[in-house]
């Protein structure tokens, strides 16, 4: 018998390449509702899931509903750390409702390449680190050049046994 048994959307993609472990992506543009936390990295989740949580169960102009999705990214931003939910791909910035919490910001993410490396086990930020720099190295080592800030992707609630866990971490191709 599954564990559980609905599939949650996650964006499009292709993968165009793949090096050892880490995986070169074209994505498809995607729609989030974001909020920026002034807070560190391990903390910003907790504070930002509820404000985001609101506006996809309802709390916007129309009492518009959506299903959850996944990822739920975070990533440092100059007034701390910036967390989103992707939009069910059906959803259009023009045609998504407006958000009654002024904290949350819509916006088109566009297409883009990023190079992401999957990993499991817990949300620490020496499991994070050690991905990361796995991550850094191999794109090193293929001549593969990045831009801007490493993105922490979590595709699984807290309640989720942590060897169950899928993570991953993105960083932008140039």
């Amino acid at each position: 018998m599954p564990l559980f048994s609905h599939a949650i959307e996650e964006p499009n993609f292709q993968i165009i390449r793949k090096i050892g472990s880490v995986e070169l992506r074209q994505y498809d543009p995607f729609v989030v509702a974001e909020v920026v936390i002034d807070a560190p990295a391990e903390d910003a989740g907790k504070r930002a899931f509820p404000i985001l949580a609101g506006y996809i169960f309802g709390k916007n102009k129309g009492e518009k509903k959506f299903a959850m999705t996944a990822p739920v990214t975070q990533s440092a931003v100059q007034s701390g750390t910036q967390v989103q939910f992707l939009l069910p791909a059906s959803v259009s910035l023009e045609f998504a409702p407006e958000p009654l919490d002024s904290r949350v910001n819509l916006r088109l993410v566009p297409a883009s390449q990023w190079a992401a490396i999957r990993y499991s086990g817990t949300w620490s930020k020496a499991n994070y680190d050690e991905n990361l720099l796995r991550l850094q190295t191999a794109l090193a080592e293929a001549g593969v050049a990045t831009q801007g800030l490493p993105v922490f992707a979590r595709y699984n609630g807290p309640m989720t046994p942590f060897f169950m866990r899928r993570n991953e971490i993105w960083l932008e191709i140039k």
